[in-house]
């Protein structure tokens, strides 16, 4: 494989900053940390999308702030739940704002981003919850929100790829809200850290290494007992058929790389449509970085078409 030559570039430059990995810093200072160095990836102004409504709904552990983003063609053609990125450590409606805003515009679907609590002041299943409960409320408020009831998706990169997988679980296994379609972009699926391209990654330089994962699930889950969840490792459920159909985003040069891959595999022998698509010269969290990198824009389409098409 080949670092694609833009995506080469941001990392040629985070290399001269000789910035400090995030697990370097104590969880607090890390979000700071986290969000100053996602602010580089933002060119300009934001992109405009119809309106954004900011609302702060019940959760059954406490209040769950949730932004909706309402594409520029109204009304929407349906509803996206997103759950960001950042190991559950890090992250917030602010760091995700602009893939939000691509993707509602590129979908046309109504985005509904969801700040759910953080490791390792909450952890697992806090995270997971706050994501079931938010989508739980999206859909049972679909007419006052003005979107098509029933025709709703769960969304998420990284850790929120794993949050995506998990509430598509959920709501499987608890007869909850129907859902048409799921996106995980290069999703965390596995506590283990099994997975070859783990030890293919195991050093700094690529955005993320198998050292930061040790971080982040070290943060996240309580004991050893929850490796075996399914609810933290969606791999480990005994059935996976009956979920929505899937598209799995991976990147050529990320740790994650192989356990994505792994699980769109397991999805496909259980019967569900899936599609499994690797950006093989880009790294994580190139998602966030499509106002710099051609490829990384091709994945947005492909994901905002995958959504739109589910909503058909």
């Amino acid at each position: 494989m080949t670092l694609d030559p833009q995506m080469k570039l941001i990392l040629d430059m985070a290399a001269a900053a000789g910035a400090p990995p995030v697990r370097d810093f104590a969880p607090v200072q890390a979000r700071a940390e986290f969000a100053r160095r996602m602010g580089f990836f933002r060119r300009g102004e934001p992109e405009a999308v119809g309106r954004i409504e900011d609302l702060t709904i019940a959760g059954p552990h406490g209040p769950i702030p949730i932004r909706l983003y309402y594409p520029k063609a109204k009304p929407p053609i349906g509803a996206a739940m997103f759950f960001h990125g950042g190991g559950w450590v890090i992250g917030n409606l602010e760091t995700h704002d602009s893939t939000c805003r691509e993707r509602a515009n590129g979908s046309g679907v109504m985005v509904a981003a969801v700040d759910y609590r953080l490791a390792p002041e909450n952890k697992f299943p806090a995270a997971a919850d706050d994501c079931y409960a938010a989508t739980e409320w999206i859909a049972e408020h679909a007419a006052d929100l003005g979107y098509p009831a029933g025709r709703l998706a769960v969304s998420g990169d990284s850790a929120g790829g794993n949050l995506a997988a998990v509430v598509a679980l959920m709501a499987r296994d608890r007869r909850g809200p129907l859902l048409r379609y799921q996106l995980l972009i290069y999703p965390a699926l596995d506590p283990e850290l099994k997975a070859a391209s783990h030890s293919e990654f195991d050093r700094d330089g690529y955005v993320l290494s198998r050292a930061d994962m040790v971080w982040f699930w070290n943060h996240y889950l309580r004991n050893q007992d929850d490796v075996a969840n399914s609810y933290v490792n969606p791999a480990r459920a005994k059935n996976l058929a009956g979920l929505p159909p899937a598209l799995v985003i991976t990147a050529g040069f990320d740790p994650l790389r192989d356990e994505g891959e792994a699980y769109a595999e397991l999805l496909r022998k259980a019967g569900v449509p899936v599609e499994c698509t690797r950006y093989g010269g880009l790294t994580h969290g190139f998602f966030n970085m499509a106002s710099h990198i051609d490829e990384a824009k091709k994945a947005v389409a492909q994901a905002c078409a995958g959504i739109r098409a589910a909503m058909a």
